[in-house]
């Protein structure tokens, strides 16, 4: 299937249609395709995907060397977790007890050690034109994911994204449409929920707007007629369809009630932990809850509401010497993320959201097996993209690890895997023919949604 290439709104769309329409129109429909010989009756399949920029250390979290030289095992140690043969970090206490709800991916590697090029590489399936900057020349795989199932309808955005303020541009993290254009691009909050003065932002009509809105949608409406003509392809139906699912988003509750922490227990919240990355995981999983078919959650910062930095830590997982202390820097961020991941996991089986919610939790890359100096006394790793660990968990076989790296946590010894296997494994729970889905990029060839990747197997339910 060939899907024509949006490079954005005109000036003309912009007159024709109005800042709300254009915001989500899409002028190209596309016929979703369910995946081949899929005899799966699961009801709107969603993802939950958490990324966490900069790479977290797979030999410090999820692939344990405990055997290794020092220089190369670093200060944790491994602990057992409630599946005998799966060891975890012993800062991982609450995911230690969850083993049997998730499996470990621990071999899947990429070429591209620069943040820029590991996000593009990593996040579209392709090696990108250029090995460093954050500009995607091809679609971030939510944004293929999102624009075949744009016709999918739900009382939310269907595809969100939420961000530390400030890190709200779409290509902060590769997370950019390319040739599928902005309509493809997630509906982005920034801030951290866990602060009291927390706001979903994009989602109500300003007030000095709402008493003029019923006369300029009449004008709207009297300036389409004599542009749109005779409808013969459908764009504008699905113009029409798209305008209205704009005006519904924010002239209703519906959506601002899903964003709506308070609505949640105080136990459950606290369950996930007071903080951005509990409020964002319990947040991503009201929204898959509500209908959304896709939901990042980023990952960085640590610091609680009204803190600040610790000394020797950094802000993301990027975790050098000369950025921060590895082994304090980990261990801090290692107590949020044990707390918001295990409670994400623990309510998506308790609500049953297990048989169609597909969680994945990664990183661009992993990092150096031999601990660095490069700062005097103060240890870190550099970047890896020869190996790391990705946890996944819900709507797939659990309890299990894929794949292995060698002693010293260098390289793939066994099933050694890209991100594209990944990708094809989250558009196959999708019900995405991704094989036999393209779109045309700027100069008019057909781009497969992948050029190669191969459902993990050991995963498939």
């Amino acid at each position: 299937m060939s899907v024509r290439a949006c490079p954005g709104p005109s000036r003309r769309d912009v007159l024709k249609f109005g800042s709300v329409a254009v915001a989500s129109a899409a002028t190209a429909p596309v016929t979703p395709f369910r995946a081949a010989g899929s005899d799966r009756t699961t009801n709107d399949p969603a993802v939950i995907f958490i990324w966490l920029p900069g790479g977290p250390p797979h030999q410090d979290t999820f692939d344990m060397k405990p055997d290794a030289p020092e220089e190369y095992r670093g200060a944790f140690r491994p602990i057992r977790t409630n599946v005998p043969g799966i060891d975890v970090c012993e800062h991982l206490p609450r995911l230690s007890q969850l083993a049997d709800k998730y499996a470990l991916i621990r071999s899947v590697a990429h070429r591209f050690a620069d943040h820029g090029g590991g996000h593009k590489r990593f996040l579209t399936g392709r090696d990108p034109v250029e090995p460093t900057g954050f500009v995607n020349d091809t679609p971030m795989v939510g944004s293929m994911a999102a624009e075949v199932l744009k016709h999918r309808r739900a009382p939310v955005p269907n595809y969100v994204n939420g961000v530390d303020g400030g890190r709200q541009n779409i290509d902060t993290f590769s997370f950019g449409s390319a040739y599928l254009g902005p309509q493809s691009h997630p509906f982005t909050f920034w801030g951290d929920p866990a602060d009291p003065k927390f706001a979903i932002q994009n989602l109500s009509i300003r007030p000095d707007v709402a008493d003029r809105l019923p006369d300029r949608l009449a004008v709207l409406n009297r300036l389409d007629r004599p542009l749109t003509g005779p409808d013969t392809t459908g764009s504008a139906a699905a113009i029409d369809a798209n305008r209205g699912r704009a005006l519904e988003l924010v002239t209703t509750d519906t959506a601002r009630n899903a964003f709506d922490l308070s609505r949640e227990d105080a136990r459950l919240r606290e369950r996930y932990g007071m903080h951005r990355y509990g409020q964002r995981a319990l947040l991503a999983r009201r929204l898959v809850e509500h209908g959304a078919s896709w939901v990042t959650m980023v990952m960085e910062n640590a610091t609680p509401p009204g803190a600040t930095m610790l000394p020797d830590h950094t802000y993301n997982w990027d975790s050098h010497s000369v950025n921060c202390h590895i082994f304090e820097d980990t261990r801090f961020k290692l107590g949020f993320f044990d707390r918001a991941i295990a409670a994400l996991v623990e309510d998506l089986y308790a609500r049953g959201l297990d048989r169609r919610v597909l969680l994945v939790v990664t990183g661009e890359f992993g990092r150096t097996p031999k601990v660095e100096y490069g700062k005097p006394g103060r240890p870190g790793r550099d970047h890896w993209p020869q190996a790391q660990s990705i946890l996944v968990s819900g709507a797939c076989k659990t309890g299990l690890v894929v794949g292995s790296t060698t002693s010293r946590a260098e390289v793939p010894k066994d099933r050694p895997l890209t991100p594209n296997d990944l990708w094809a494994t989250v558009f196959r729970h999708l019900d995405i023919d991704y094989n036999h889905t393209s779109f045309l990029d700027g100069t008019g060839r057909p781009m497969p949604m992948l050029p190669f990747g191969e459902p993990i197997a050991e995963l498939l339910v």
